[in-house]
């Protein structure tokens, strides 16, 4: 009999369908260059900075956690780790901004555009080659499933013709326009069927999307995704090893009871985790690790 790793043991194992990811903390050799890429590139603003860390987000909710670490190396090739962070914005003139901004303080970095029928998003890569999604969610009215699953696609996007249409001249002149909040991380895996395992089987993850043998997309409360997970440029990698680059993503749960109820399942799966009283800490099989703590907490 074979195992579906692509729902959890029982429906009462997934996260609450309010569940939402919170800041992607990043290791980085150059902390000043850095920041200036994701304040005055990306438009976030810096919300502290307190030694050898600092915390870039909009209004009060942070985004991008950056720790000194130059005394660590960049990652090996083809391992494992972060495929991209992913920013999202509430308007498309707000995204036109970002998109602008960033491409204009760092000529070079930009990578690439799609429309995902479900978003709009423009990818670039930051000075030491983490990867950076901006986007804009369709409304979830505009959104189709098929037998639960989303319907994705990647269509070519004009970003001169998307600027033209959404860029105004006030937001060149201020770009920080609403909110702007981690809509879902992106990771680089050894292999899918082990991130079904995890994310979906043991995390509670739902499910949402599958390229077959290649990359795997998961969420809660039917959003199109929080996480994905991809074997495109890390097939058969192994465990990370301590380097520059992703240092935690974190997830955020409604309540405390969500965490009590992931550390039972957790406990039921023998998955090793840390409680540091406040989150749960968990290393999924490639050595990144998850930070999963209640909103109140978190806050």
């Amino acid at each position: 009999m074979s195992t579906d790793l692509t729902a959890p043991a029982s429906s009462s194992a997934f996260l609450s369908a309010a569940t939402g990811m919170g800041p992607v903390t990043l290791r980085v050799g150059d902390l000043d260059g850095m920041i200036r890429y994701y304040r005055d590139g990306v438009t976030l603003d810096l919300l502290s900075h307190d030694g050898p860390v600092a915390v870039l987000g909009r209004g009060t909710v942070p985004v991008i956690i950056l720790q000194h670490a130059p005394e660590l190396r960049n990652p090996e090739p083809r391992s494992a780790g972060l495929y991209h962070s992913a920013v999202l914005f509430e308007s498309r003139e707000a995204l036109a901004a970002a998109v602008y901004s960033v491409a204009a303080f760092a000529q070079g970095s930009f990578t690439g555009s799609a429309d995902h029928r479900v978003s709009i998003a423009f990818y670039f890569t930051d000075p030491e080659g983490n990867g950076v999604e901006l986007y804009w969610d369709r409304d979830r009215t505009e959104w189709s499933w098929v037998h639960g699953q989303i319907e994705m696609a990647t269509l070519y996007v004009d970003p001169n013709g998307f600027l033209q249409e959404f860029l105004t001249p006030a937001s060149v002149e201020e770009p920080r326009i609403g909110g702007a909040s981690v809509g879902h991380v992106h990771l680089s895996v050894g292999d899918v069927q082990a991130a079904a395992e995890f994310y979906v089987r043991r995390l509670g993850f739902e499910s949402t999307f599958e390229v077959p043998g290649s990359a795997l997309f998961v969420s809660a409360g039917k959003y199109h995704h929080h996480m994905a997970m991809n074997t495109w440029e890390s097939r058969g990698a192994g465990r990370r090893q301590l380097a520059l680059g992703l240092a935690e993503v974190d997830i955020v749960v409604p309540s405390a009871d969500d965490v009590a109820a992931l550390e039972e399942r957790l406990g039921h799966y023998r998955e090793p985790f840390g409680n540091d009283g406040r989150s749960l800490l968990v290393d999924d099989p490639w050595g990144n690790r998850v930070r999963v703590s209640a909103a109140t907490a978190a806050g």
